[in-house]
């Protein structure tokens, strides 16, 4: 590990926290901003949390054939520029369709972020990808963990006395922080020692072509049990309002207490996946999420709630850090760009409906702990198909040998 190569880790670590933020900070602030666009649609206010997971997820196809043509360090520097941008136009939004527009180009920078940033960090320590891949998603996880709180703090904060709402100092301070951040690993990237071992992943049809085994597992492993996530932790405070009877900032606090107990989730997962078989740890992972949601919408008293809130947090949050070492390390250098970017892309196209999905099925009369148990039904029939195929020796555990 050269010092430069761990100086731009570090500058990578600090721009994961913030491409982050934006896709965990739209929940906390519906509320505020169906009051500043007078906006009654629970269907309304998911479509924004949706358009930020539709932004991150469209991008990511295109970004990986960009990956074939341009160095990962500069698709990551242009990340920064379209989410400083993003975030400028969303603090002076006029309109819900501005708000709209806004967390669509939040969700862009995250998406093409990941699909460049993870497969550098896999290569900047081969030898340490679910170790290296654990700190980079941890880092990524503190802003979510930091996003509800500091939204609440910032819309309870009387003292602050402004002309304009206060949730627009969120993202003032999202496009100041990106803006910075930017700058400095520009400076890094420019002096540090980069690897090369993506020079032959310049086809990406070819990628698909030969490892869509992995791909189509990866969609498999991670697709629907995303969109469950997307639609749970979005409509997490609500749900506990009208449901459970929790006060909505003590429901802000258990949703903090979610994305907190996934910090630890990120590091463990990372150094267990580097000693372990990846197939059963996602397995195991999909199997207790599914017992966890079912649990939650049975679940009375407070002490309850908040244990299996913490525990869904941790689980569900082991799950992505799983799916990109499981997916990364397997990838051989000549389509790991590629490859990764064509699981990512479609696996978040399916994911990023779950808020706009759950937010209309609950304007059709849908409540919230019906679409929760058909969706824990739904996971554990599926982790019931994937363990059939593992014992059959069905599902991939490794990349397909290419002449």
């Amino acid at each position: 590990m050269t010092q430069g190569r761990t100086k731009l880790f570090a500058a990578m670590c600090a721009m994961v926290f913030l491409v982050n933020f934006p896709r965990v900070a739209f929940a906390p602030m519906l509320d505020s901003l169906a009051l500043a666009f007078d906006v009654t649609s629970q269907g309304k206010l998911g479509l924004i949390a949706t358009l930020v997971w539709l932004g991150s997820a469209l991008p990511r196809i295109p970004t990986g054939w960009l990956l074939t043509r341009v160095p990962r360090h500069r698709v990551i520097l242009g990340t920064g520029v379209v989410l400083t941008a993003a975030a400028t136009f969303t603090t002076f939004a006029w309109s819900l369709n501005s708000v709209y527009v806004g967390s669509l180009l939040m969700g862009v920078a995250s998406g093409a972020y990941f699909i460049s940033a993870n497969p550098l960090v896999s290569e900047l320590f081969p030898d340490r990808v679910g170790r290296a891949l654990g700190i980079h998603g941890t880092a990524s996880q503190v802003a979510a963990v930091a996003a509800p709180l500091f939204v609440g703090v910032v819309l309870a904060a009387t003292w602050i006395v402004v002309s304009f709402a206060r949730w627009r100092l969120v993202f003032a301070g999202i496009a100041v922080l990106a803006a910075t951040t930017t700058a400095v690993f520009y400076a890094v990237s420019r002096r540090a020692d980069l690897p090369d071992a993506g020079a032959e992943d310049r086809d990406l049809i070819a990628g698909a072509r030969a490892q869509w085994p992995l791909v189509v597992a990866g969609v498999v492993f991670l697709g629907f049990t995303g969109f469950v996530w997307n639609g749970v932790f979005n409509f997490y405070v609500q749900y506990l309002d009208s449901v459970k009877d929790i006060a909505r900032p003590t429901g802000r606090v258990l949703l903090t207490g979610i994305f907190a107990a996934g910090v630890p989730a990120f590091w463990l997962t990372g150094q267990l996946m580097d000693r372990v078989k990846h197939v059963p740890v996602i397995l195991t992972i999909l199997g207790a999420f599914a017992a966890l949601l079912g649990a939650l919408t049975v679940a009375t008293g407070l002490y309850a709630i908040v244990a299996l809130s913490l525990a869904i947090g941790y689980v569900i949050h082991s799950l992505f850090p799983a799916m990109d070492i499981y997916l990364l390390d397997a990838l051989p250098d000549e389509h790991r760009g590629s490859a990764y970017a064509l699981y990512s892309g479609t696996m978040m196209l399916v994911q990023s409906a779950g808020s706009v999905a759950l937010g209309t099925m609950n304007d059709l009369g849908v409540s919230f702990t019906q679409a929760f148990q058909g969706y824990a039904a739904l996971v554990a029939a599926l982790v019931v198909v994937l363990v059939a195929l593992h014992a059959l020796g069905r599902l991939p555990t490794k990349a397909r040998a290419v002449d």
